[in-house]
């Protein structure tokens, strides 16, 4: 997509969607029954500081129900606005390759089976992507579509300690090269508005998503639900939350520095408004993305324009 010449200020997924697909497609989140190596005991017990206790899928399907009942649900409940009916199945919350090798290939192809699934997209972490998962997703990646996502947040070691991310930055650069070997699409997620992160950090943690060859994005902004750790990690240290002017400023500013063929998937963050503590602001999804596209338009700013 030349961006240069065309209306869209940025490479969205959802263009490229029905580049690819020839129509609109939308997402079902799945909660497949993981837990993480960061909450079980393995690295941790306590998670990552921003996570919430439902592993940042609060709009997953229901646990304990079937991939193929999750997927009918949300079919129904997206029907009113999907007239093509087809989904990607996405596997959201929690580690969703942190399992045994039956068990991921049980469910993957249960979701690949439904007759409304054109591929599936699996969040999960670096350090939870050994040889023997990597060999599974070539397999389903030679058949169907597919995307990894990974969750980084931040390029920064030292961030990643106060949030407690459990593992090194290294070992997201490692796995992103087994990923490009083996020809599978992988988004990364980053978060505006970590502790103590300042702007060159995160202009430091682009320039990474770049440098692997990342084909997607997600732009999340940090927000503190109510009774959770990072409230109460706010409480006490107080860090900086971003007023809205900053953070869509913010955006605006690394959307210049992406690579231009990235797939820009996300670029503010969801939370239930009755468990929002902070920014209050970021209720107002819609209000906020429209700010984004607004200031890309008024500066003359498109994806890419400062990359290189």
């Amino acid at each position: 997509m030349n961006l240069k010449n065309n209306n869209d200020r940025f490479y969205s997924l959802n263009n490229y969607l029905k580049e690819t697909f020839g129509h609109k497609i939308y997402k079902v989140s799945l909660d497949g029954g993981f837990t993480c190596p960061n909450r079980d005991g393995s690295i941790s017990t306590r998670g990552c500081l921003f996570c919430s206790d439902r592993g940042s899928g609060e709009f997953t399907g229901e646990r304990g129900k079937s991939i193929t009942e999750q997927i009918d649900e949300q079919l129904e409940f997206i029907s009113n606005k999907n007239e093509d009916n087809n989904v990607i199945a996405y596997f959201q919350n929690f580690t969703n390759t942190y399992g045994p090798i039956e068990y991921l290939r049980k469910i993957y192809y249960e979701a690949l089976s439904h007759k409304k699934v054109v591929g599936i997209a699996i969040a999960t972490r670096p350090d939870c992507l050994n040889d023997e998962v990597l060999e599974l997703l070539s397999e389903i990646n030679e058949k169907f579509f597919l995307w990894i996502e990974l969750g980084l947040q931040t390029a920064k070691d030292n961030i990643a300690e106060i949030i407690n991310r459990g593992y090194e930055t290294k070992c997201y650069i490692d796995v992103a090269k087994k990923l490009n070997e083996r020809n599978i699409k992988f988004v990364t997620h980053m978060i505006v508005g970590l502790p103590h992160e300042t702007k060159d950090d995160l202009i430091e943690t682009v320039n990474l998503i770049n440098d692997v060859n990342s084909w997607g994005i997600k732009i999340h902004l940090l927000y503190i639900l109510k009774k959770s750790q990072l409230e109460r990690y706010y409480n006490k240290n107080n860090f900086k939350v971003y007023e809205r002017d900053e953070y869509t400023d913010i955006v605006v500013d690394l959307i210049s520095r992406l690579k231009p063929s990235i797939v820009i998937h996300r670029l503010t963050g969801d939370a239930k408004k009755e468990d929002l503590f902070l920014p209050l602001w970021s209720a107002d999804k819609r209000g906020v993305l429209n700010e984004i596209q607004k200031k890309l338009k008024g500066r003359n700013i498109y994806q890419g324009k400062e990359w290189g």
